[in-house]
């Protein structure tokens, strides 16, 4: 009896597809109508937002974001059936953290629906006892790095050579330094191997991301790539929330603010969501800067992996493959090169005209993705599970280290950045 074998691409690859596909057909005229959720009193939450009209565009929305997500799922080489029965979940709940965010008073204090959708996740997740197999279809990767190809739209190309070199610049001493320090204090608290290689390249250059890529690298133990993870996503989240507080209260300017952002934050969708509290200029440049961090991903883990090589396993003790340039390409982002290339499209081949008809639903769809993202990430965040079993020796090293990346960045950033317009 012959099988079918499912198709499985690369999760950034199907990224640059999908958000490919919704750039192009937005292009092709199939702009979807933007919902309402913009509210001051209950008469205007029941005549605009709950409407049968406003409704109507929840639910084209639904189906053509749904769409999107079942065909990652295909490219992925994910069970669909989970996808059908998650993804209408998630949906659901973003869109009730979407008009939550709605509300005026809420908009008043800067409250991103990002954060209601991480709170409504995590208090689901850490109250209630969701099956393996809902945890398991969640694809807050896939979700936020559409959102993130979808950005590219909005980034002129103009603007990423303005700040870009600075970006880099930032990005190679931040990860030079916080790296060394992280690595110097793990060993001091006698952090074992693995975990140190994990935790510095996490703290320094762009936490999930990074983490996986280190322990690719090394061929590290699976719990504790998943404990690493566990203490980016949960440091992430008071980062991403106060840090843009913090920038204001003391009068941060936008570019300052955003290269701190971007270099301190882990992971990517933090720094999106936590520079879109702050402005669009913020947003830009911590986008920009966190790029300029993702690109030494592949670099960072060629060298770790020769590191690894010569002084754990070194040649004839064990089959451990020598690191080739391969490696680099292999541990590179993808989903920055769809990135650019929304940019470059955006910057020198689509008129000013046609970019005015298009910027509103892809900015929409754009958000929406960050959204879906964030309550996905609260779904498979338990904390009990997570801490329960696990020495705490790590998390105090990692917390640590990123107080000490907190801080060097905001220096950086302002040596670099309090001059940019």
């Amino acid at each position: 009896m012959s099988t079918i074998k499912k198709l499985s691409i690369h999760e950034d690859w199907a990224v640059v597809i999908l958000g490919g596909l919704s750039i192009v057909l937005s292009l092709s005229g199939m702009l979807f109508p933007v919902p309402g959720f913009s509210w001051t009193n209950t008469s205007d939450l029941f005549s605009n937002v709950l409407s049968f009209r406003n409704f109507e565009h929840i639910i084209i929305q639904f189906i053509f974001t749904i769409f999107i997500a079942i065909l990652g799922a295909v490219l992925t080489g994910k069970s669909i059936k989970n996808a059908l029965f998650t993804f209408p979940a998630v949906y659901a709940l973003t869109i009730i953290a979407l008009i939550l965010a709605g509300n005026s008073q809420v908009k008043s204090l800067n409250l991103e629906a990002v954060i209601f959708s991480l709170g409504i996740g995590l208090f689901i997740s850490n109250f209630f006892k969701l099956p393996d197999w809902f945890k398991s279809a969640l694809s807050t990767e896939l979700f936020v790095k559409i959102g993130l190809v979808l950005l590219g739209t909005t980034v002129i190309f103009a603007d990423v050579l303005k700040a870009g070199s600075l970006g880099l610049i930032q990005a190679l001493v931040v990860v030079l330094s916080v790296w060394y320090f992280a690595f110097w204090l793990c060993k001091k608290l006698k952090v074992d191997d693995e975990l140190t290689m994990m935790i510095s390249s996490a703290v320094s250059i762009c936490g999930v991301s990074a983490a996986i890529a280190t322990s690719g690298a090394i061929k590290g133990d699976s719990k504790k790539l998943s404990y690493v993870i566990s203490m980016v996503l949960i440091t992430a989240i008071p980062m991403m929330i106060f840090m843009p507080y913090i920038a204001h209260y003391f009068n941060f300017p936008q570019a300052v603010t955003g290269a701190w952002l971007g270099g301190s934050i882990d992971t990517t969708g933090a720094v999106v969501a936590s520079g879109s509290l702050v402005g669009e200029e913020a947003l830009k440049i911590s986008t920009i800067v966190k790029f300029s961090q993702n690109v030494l991903l592949g670099i960072a883990a060629f060298a770790i992996s020769v590191y690894w090589t010569y002084t754990k396993h070194p040649a004839g003790q064990d089959k451990a493959t020598k690191p080739t340039l391969k490696v680099i390409w292999e541990r590179f982002p993808k989903f920055v090169i769809g990135f650019i290339a929304a940019s470059l499209l955006f910057s020198f081949f689509i008129s000013p005209e046609t970019n005015a008809q298009v910027k509103g639903s892809l900015k929409n769809l754009q958000g929406l993705w960050f959204a879906l993202a964030f309550t996905s990430i609260g779904l498979e965040t338990n904390f009990k599970e997570l801490f329960g079993k696990n020495s705490k020796t790590p998390f105090y090293a990692f917390l640590i280290a990123q107080g000490f990346n907190v801080i060097i960045t905001l220096i950086i950033a302002f040596l670099l950045f309090r001059n940019q317009q």
